[in-house]
């Protein structure tokens, strides 16, 4: 006989009524959930796809009555969406190096090697997870400015080498690769650095990847910090274009409006699906341990 594993409920449960009811109730809620999350991207799609009229109409209808492809040509001439994709390309390029070597350094230090205090720096990381990042504004600006890097990369660059998170989901990873590993390589006449970029790196890169699609996600999304840091069209990333010259236009149509933030949209939509498995894999792994 076929031994099956044993979850929260068992096969008895799934036969009560109130189980019954409860599973019904809550598979109503996350459909409406999708629904409500699943819509204004629908919206927008379809939008993108009507005349000015059909986007204004009243009362709305959610299918176009004609496809109206040329609101994606028109909407792309109508800003340098290639300038503002590489923006933001190099932006994630950036702070995923900064991220792996800065972060990846430090999380290995303090998981691997033997320094004064560990606990105790580990433990000021830990606390600053409780600091609000609305409160890092002012001070990072400051300090940019002090140091003439306005209007450059290194704006983004700078502060992704401090992200307390980040360092403790490396150093969570680490933590589970065995000391062993490292002390024979030591015992062969290896240094420190190259248990790091050798031993430590590629058995990393579940995380780094998981890493790395959060650094797009947090790039491509953000517009507040650029649009702070940055002055004009040549350095600006996707987000904060999109923000000053779509979302703030007052000329612009409707439907073209519709169209460009459809274009946008696509790219994490389609990250999303070819990388869901490392993005569940991530939320698993953000459980920092102690």
């Amino acid at each position: 006989m076929k031994a099956t594993e044993r979850g929260i409920l068992s096969s008895h449960d799934y036969r009560r009524p109130s189980t019954i009811a409860v599973m019904i109730l809550m598979s109503i809620v996350i459909l409406f959930m999708v629904f409500t999350m699943l819509y204004p991207i629908g919206v927008t799609f379809t939008n993108s796809l009507k005349t000015v009229i059909e986007v204004n109409s009243f009362p709305p209808k959610f299918l176009p009555s004609g496809l109206e492809w040329g609101n994606y040509k028109e909407g792309w001439h109508y800003m340098d969406l290639p300038l503002f994709l590489r923006n933001t390309l190099i932006l994630f390029a950036g702070n995923l190096l900064v991220t792996v070597l800065v972060l990846g350094l430090a999380a290995f230090t303090l998981s691997k090697l033997k320094i004064p205090h560990r606990k105790l720096i580990y433990f000021f990381f830990l606390m600053t997870l409780f600091i609000p990042p609305s409160t890092y504004i002012v001070p990072n600006f400051v300090n940019l400015k002090d140091l003439h890097l306005l209007n450059t990369y290194w704006a983004f660059w700078l502060p992704a080498g401090a992200s307390a998170f980040n360092l403790l989901l490396l150093k969570s990873f680490f933590d589970d690769i065995s000391d062993e590993i490292f002390e024979a390589s030591r015992i062969d006449g290896a240094s420190n650095w190259y248990g790091f970029s050798r031993i430590a790196l590629p058995l990393s890169i579940p995380i780094i990847s998981t890493l790395a699609i959060f650094l797009f996600s947090a790039t491509w999304n953000d517009w507040f910090w650029p649009s702070l840091v940055m002055h004009g069209d040549p350095k600006y990333p996707l987000a904060t274009a999109i923000y000053k010259k779509v979302i703030q236009a007052t000329g612009l149509k409707q439907n073209v409006k519709f169209a460009i933030l459809s274009m946008v949209a696509l790219p994490p939509i389609v990250v999303f699906l070819l990388f869901q498995k490392f993005i569940l894999r991530g939320l698993h792994l953000g459980g920092v341990k102690g």
